[in-house]
């Protein structure tokens, strides 16, 4: 009975940590870009350089990601290419990805106070559309 009760609580302690990493994205669409219709996520490339292929440029992606704990790598993908889908995208160009500060707390009592920085992951993608 015990040892059914330490199972479901490591149980239940290794999905509330799984469910901490979080993935948010902001998406903004060139002004005088084209606006064609939506496509499959699933179809959506990922790429780390600029194609040679011709392509316009729709809009930037902008995924914040948590690293502690990180989220899988296939769900910032996932993520990146859901948001490309909705502005019709056929590939996303990653342009920037970085771990870098992205908050700060303040801890300790009124005299010893210190100052924590909190790190993140934000990935800056190109939508692009092919000719």
């Amino acid at each position: 009975m015990r040892s059914a009760f330490f199972r479901l609580l490591l149980i239940a302690s290794v999905c509330m940590l799984a469910s901490c990493a979080t993935v948010d994205a902001v998406t903004t669409q060139y002004v005088g870009a084209p606006h064609p219709a939506p496509t499959n996520p699933a179809s959506v490339q990922i790429l780390r350089v600029e194609p040679k292929q011709a392509h316009d440029r729709l809009g930037e992606i902008v995924v914040d990601a948590s690293i502690d704990p990180a989220p899988p790598i296939t769900q910032i993908e996932d993520k990146l290419r859901s948001e490309a889908a909705k502005l019709g995208a056929d590939a996303v160009v990653v342009v920037w990805d970085r771990v870098q500060p992205v908050g700060a707390y303040v801890a300790g009592p009124w005299w010893g106070r210190s100052v924590e920085t909190i790190s993140g992951r934000k990935l800056v993608g190109v939508a692009i559309k092919f000719r």
